[in-house]
């Protein structure tokens, strides 16, 4: 058989990911927060873009007095003794974006210390020389709270003399966490610097005098132990009840009273005492302030019984593309290069655009099927929640799973009920006992909690008797499914919660 060359011509379909999509795609699963920061650093590298900082409520006729001007992005709004645990071991507008087919791996889912110090007064002086005519903003002068750490350092200089142990000092108070434990091993912190362990030792036994009593403990048993000492309470008996924390976190009175050697009312009355002190004595000083969660979506009641669903507009960047400013400087532009460079800003601020527009439009789109498809939990609460996957909000809004699964990650959503994470919505089924509809796994573990929370002294539910009672209300659920999700929701079994009541009871009685 003799070869030939010949030329063929083949028409086919061949998908190319190009920047813009990847872009487009990537943007879809941004937080809120994400999102900022990329839009500013896109308004740094791109001269064509700007913020548009019009007020919201501006009149038609403002709007259009700078018609040169282009808006980015739409809003798309349509008109016991808990501490206690401490000692247990650590147990819809049209269209959208839809990247159909387009997925990706893994897409599944005030100077410190004040003006006391010097660096204070150094930082006010700097200031200070830095005014030019400007309003002096009085809160810029407002001493801010002092840490844990700022606090222990202030005193290491009264409690401790001698420059190697004041070392030492500053090393240990480097090592203890905003609770004012210590985290670390001192034979590592001997060895690194190059000190005895003993003189390690006495500086951190020092230490241990500074306020807030119970700081640089190695354990929730040394912490409180620190407080009684500092009180003069400190004895035999308390010690050996420190030392059996885990029978007291796990209520069990019997065992502690026989290894502690005392009769029931003076191990009452030493567990009334601990209960008074502070398990984590470092956080009366400049904890860490939590981010708040900024909701996305927000859903509010109608008066027809309905819901209203629209975008926080305030997690939107309102970006705008300079058309004059091009059109200015496209006309001094001196070869291709700049022409060419010029012209990718122009395309990248309109894909930005488009691309902020079509990714409200779309999370828009999606809230509100999930909104309907969970209207027994908006209206009812958590125990009418649904089954509900992915699959299902895909194919009621024509989009690939892909596209939802990017859309709901880190994305959260304000109700009358409390702000929830869209993904929360999308939870596993429990088949019924009978022919009736699938129970959310989430609805299921409300229950448990419900069950348990109204048990009594006398009649505390096992897990068989937790599956029997769901049974009867039509939920087929195995046993190990049930101690999975009261674990997970970090309930103790039905031993120790008897022996919490008990306790709880004996408590009462004597109080």
């Amino acid at each position: 058989m003799a070869l030939s060359a010949k030329l063929e011509l083949r028409q086919g379909q061949q998908l190319v990911m190009t920047p813009q999509l990847q872009q487009a795609i990537r943007l879809l699963q941004l937080s809120n927060l994400e999102l900022g920061q990329f839009v500013d650093s896109e308004l740094e590298r791109n001269p064509l873009l700007e913020i548009d900082e019009a007020p919201e409520g501006a009149t038609r006729s403002e709007a259009e007095a700078e018609p040169q001007i282009e808006q980015a992005s739409s809003d798309g709004s349509s008109g016991d003794d808990e501490w206690l645990d401490l000692a247990k071991p650590a147990a819809e507008p049209n269209g959208g974006l839809d990247v159909e087919h387009y997925a990706v791996d893994g897409d599944d889912g005030a100077p410190a210390g004040g003006l006391d110090s010097d660096s204070g007064w150094a930082s006010l002086r700097q200031t200070t020389s830095s005014f030019s005519g400007e309003d002096i903003n009085p809160e810029a002068f407002v001493t801010s709270e002092p840490t844990l750490r700022e606090h222990l350092t202030a005193q290491l200089p009264l409690v401790i003399q001698g420059p190697v142990e004041r070392l030492i000092g500053q090393h240990l108070i480097d090592m203890v966490d905003e609770a004012g434990y210590l985290q670390g091993d001192l034979d590592a912190l001997a060895v690194k610097l190059g000190a005895p362990l003993g003189m390690v030792e006495r500086v951190l036994e020092t230490l241990q005098a500074c306020d807030p009593v119970g700081v640089f403990a190695r354990t929730l048993a040394e912490c409180l132990a620190l407080q009684l000492k500092e009180q003069n309470r400190y004895d035999p008996q308390i010690a050996s009840l420190l030392d059996n924390l885990h029978l007291l976190a796990a209520h069990n009175l019997p065992a502690l009273k026989k290894a502690v050697g005392a009769d029931m009312s003076e191990i009452t009355d030493m567990i009334e005492e601990i209960k008074r002190l502070d398990p984590k004595p470092g956080l009366k000083f400049g904890s860490v302030q939590i981010q708040p969660v900024v909701p996305d979506v927000l859903v509010r009641a109608a008066s027809d019984g309905s819901w209203t669903i629209e975008l926080n507009s305030d997690t939107l960047p309102r970006v705008l593309v300079n058309r004059t400013y091009y059109a200015e400087v496209s006309t001094t532009t001196r070869n291709e290069k700049e022409k060419d460079y010029l012209l990718e800003c122009l395309q990248t601020a309109n894909w930005l655009v488009k691309s902020l527009d079509q990714r409200a439009r779309t999370i828009l789109k999606v809230s509100q099927e999930i909104v309907r498809q969970q209207d027994g939990f908006f209206t009812h609460g958590v125990q009418y929640l649904r089954p509900l996957n992915l699959k299902t909000v895909a194919d009621a809004i024509s989009m690939h799973e892909s596209t939802v699964s990017r859309v709901t990650s880190n994305k959260y959503m304000a109700t009358p009920r409390g702000i929830f994470e869209l993904k929360y919505f999308f939870t596993s089924a429990i088949a019924s006992a009978g022919e009736g509809e699938a129970h959310s796994s989430e609805s299921v573990r409300h229950r448990i909690r419900q069950m348990i929370d109204g048990e009594s002294v006398r009649q505390v539910l096992s897990d068989d008797m937790l599956v029997d009672k769901l049974k009867a209300e039509g939920i087929d659920i195995a046993r190990r499914t049930v101690a999975k999700y009261r674990e997970a929701m970090r309930i103790p079994s039905s031993v120790q919660r008897r022996r919490e009541k008990r306790h709880a009871e004996r408590v009462g009685r004597s109080v």
